[in-house]
């Protein structure tokens, strides 16, 4: 599978960790791409990280990577944490940067692209936005993890969201919560 993972600048850096640590980039083609204020977010929420090796990064000022190309095939593109801003930016059809570029492709390409924003509460001007992607053809799954499986860290907090995020992509994920059957 030929992925892009994108992060903007909302809180939740701990999900594109996570998502990135379940990827097996020998399996996939994973590009990777942090907007300026990701890196800001991510230094503040995790410290010192940095993409795990075997992914391709690419910088949010650039149009010299194939993913912002309709002729280019790729599967799918996850935004995560998507800031509102861009969800609003992707909504208007803005593309004055690799993550708007991408996203805008994957959308007039019909391709999966999968928005994860975590801004809470809404206002207005969201919720309409949110609208406008969904009917252009994205997939918005809000960061609200789950707590059916007891989770007993922040990770396995997070992977509830993670494990939503690969499903939607067709991948496997092993560590996902499964319920129980009843007796």
């Amino acid at each position: 599978m030929k992925l892009v993972i994108a992060a903007t600048g909302a809180s939740g850096a701990i999900y594109f960790q996570r998502l990135l640590a379940k990827l097996d980039p020998a399996q996939h083609e994973v590009h990777v791409v942090l907007s300026a204020y990701a890196h800001q977010v991510f230094r503040e929420e995790l410290g010192s990280w940095s993409v795990p090796e075997g992914y391709r990064v690419h910088g949010d000022k650039t149009m010299q990577v194939p993913f912002v190309s309709g002729s280019a095939h790729f599967d799918a593109m996850v935004v995560v944490p998507c800031s509102m801003g861009t969800l609003g930016r992707i909504a208007a059809g803005t593309a004055d940067s690799t993550v708007l570029r991408a996203a805008d492709v994957f959308l007039k390409e019909r391709r999966r692209l999968i928005l994860v924003p975590r801004e809470t509460p809404w206002n207005l001007i969201h919720a309409r936005n949110v609208v406008s992607v969904m009917e252009a053809g994205a997939v918005v799954l809000p960061a609200s993890p789950s707590f059916y499986s007891h989770p007993a860290t922040l990770a396995d907090l997070a992977d509830t969201v993670v494990s939503r995020i690969l499903a939607l992509l067709g991948l496997p994920d092993p560590g996902a919560f499964r319920w129980a059957e009843p007796e």
